[in-house]
């Protein structure tokens, strides 16, 4: 398909028209929410780098499996040598797109940019989880990790999709990398094009070409679907999940490590009492909220931050108790008069906010309300942008922020948390501090024995439920919907794996 078409196609995929665009011979067509950000989307910039991942354009050091375990991808193993050095041997004959070989000093320049401040592929999040202090390359095969501190997650970092490993990019190879496929186009907000890399290391893949269209509405995105204008969506609809597979197409569906959660305001506002935090939580009914949003094949209710039976997990079941609720009210200092809880001679407010990109979010957040409102908590539900609500949030502008974030992107529990409830944390929105909560994320990451790490971590998550920093509502079950004949797809649980060499569509 030329340019032209392709822009094309990905215009109308994005508009949900359906027949302005037909999934094209040896192509497979992805529908997903949101599109590239860039023309060249630099996987190391943002979270540009899932996206290259999911496709198999781009490969990391170390791998997420399905059971969220770790694995050497383009490393053939990992050792610590200290507390704050870590020898990574590659595999033997790696190849980027271009030809050029895999060498320790282009992992070290695949790298570097990712730590320094205001260059193009700065990325402070991903420079925050690697702490480097530096890299050398250790003769032909093997690269030698040192940080300015002990980090029992940096292994487990090497598996974050922005720490992909590139060669030097030229015009026929702008994202030069290592997987299954090859990056050949984007357009902003619409369309990421590879093409097959037939001479992969581990066996052609099973396309010759995958597109990703960005279709915000998942109902377009469906549409799309059954005039068979994509071949896969992701997210598809829980309400129509049923039907769909009924017309032959397949289910995919898989819980993940995605939470949806409230950050709340712990600095102004009603919520800077505990109290009111846990009466708030405790007047939720997450099993509904599952049941009315999801259609009950989308999600679990959420005692804590990551899923039961996945790695982590804290045995912390969800409560729904809206006598308890009130009960803690009133230990708080509300007042109920004419059914409405008062606060200081004022009426208990509470403002939530959120964002509409996420098709759940909004009715979560409106079915909060109701909840919040059947106990006598007068609350409002406003719906913007994902930054203009963190913002307000930070400024004392909103009292609850739900959001929807995968808590094991790198399998490891100490990234993700240490940005959202550490007191420096810069996701940590809600201005939570907790000496305690900063000693313990400290300790985790700074203790190498997994059990020990195990227990660090389950008093984390149980100082998140008395304390109430967060409020999680529920892990997401992902559901996806693929072509009949599918094969060697799956939903992993970071998100961040769609297509490998193995997986095809056979007729």
């Amino acid at each position: 398909m030329s340019h032209l078409k392709r822009i094309a196609a990905a215009a109308a995929l994005s508009l949900g028209l359906s027949g302005a665009a037909t999934a094209q011979e040896g192509s497979f067509a992805i529908s997903v929410v949101f599109g590239p950000t860039a023309e060249v989307p630099d996987p190391r910039v943002g979270y540009n780098g899932w996206m290259s991942n999911q496709t198999g354009v781009t490969e990391t050091l170390m791998g997420i499996d399905y059971d969220l375990n770790l694995y050497p991808r383009l490393a053939s193993g990992i050792e610590q040598l200290s507390p704050t050095t870590w020898r990574v041997t590659l595999r033997e004959g790696l190849k980027f797109h271009d030809g050029s070989p895999v060498t320790p000093k282009a992992v070290i320049d695949a790298i570097t940019p990712i730590s320094v401040e205001d260059g193009p592929a700065y990325n402070a999040r991903v420079a925050r989880l690697l702490d480097l202090a530096g890299m050398t390359a250790q003769g032909d095969n093997a690269v030698v990790f040192e940080t300015n501190s002990p980090n029992a997650a940096f292994r487990w970092s090497l598996s974050d999709p922005a720490v992909a490993i590139m060669g030097a990019a030229s015009d026929a190879f702008p994202i030069n990398a290592t997987g299954p496929y090859i990056f050949r186009e984007a357009v902003i907000d619409q369309l990421y094009c590879a093409e097959a890399n037939t001479g992969y290391r581990l066996g052609a893949p099973g396309f010759e070409e995958v597109r990703v269209v960005a279709s915000p509405d998942p109902a377009a995105a469906a549409l799309a679907f059954e005039a068979g204008e994509v071949d896969l969506v992701i997210n598809y609809p829980e309400t129509d999940f049923e039907r769909i597979q009924e017309t032959g197409a397949l289910g995919f569906t898989s819980p993940t490590a995605r939470l949806y959660f409230y950050s709340v305001n712990t600095t102004s506002g009603p919520l800077a009492n505990p109290l009111i935090r846990q009466a708030v939580s405790l007047a939720i009914d997450r099993d509904g909220i599952v049941e009315a949003v999801l259609s009950g094949v989308g999600g679990v209710p959420a005692g804590t931050i990551y899923p039961a039976g996945k790695s982590w997990a804290a045995d912390i079941t969800p409560t729904y108790d809206p006598a308890r609720a009130e009960e803690l009210l009133a230990q708080a200092g509300a007042v109920k008069q004419g059914g409405q809880w008062m606060l200081d001679g004022a009426p208990l407010e509470i403002e939530i906010l959120t964002y509409a990109s996420r098709a759940a979010l909004p009715p979560t957040a409106e079915i909060t309300q109701a909840f919040l409102q059947q106990i006598g908590i007068k609350a409002t539900v406003n719906v913007g942008e994902y930054g203009a609500s963190n913002d307000a949030l930070k400024a004392g502008d909103g009292d609850m922020f739900l959001q929807a974030w995968v808590m094991l992107p790198q399998g490891d529990p100490g990234a993700v948390l240490g940005f959202l409830v550490a007191s420096d944390g810069g996701s940590n929105a809600g201005g939570y501090t907790s000496a305690a909560m900063d000693q313990l994320l400290k300790d985790g990451q700074t203790t190498f024995d997994p059990a020990v790490r195990q227990r660090i971590y389950t008093e984390v998550q149980q100082l998140i439920a008395a304390d109430v920093p967060l409020i999680p509502v529920f892990h997401v079950t992902q559901a996806n919907v693929g072509r009949a004949g599918l094969t060697g797809y799956q939903v992993h649980p970071t998100e961040t794996y769609w297509i490998t060499h193995e997986t095809a569509l056979t007729k």
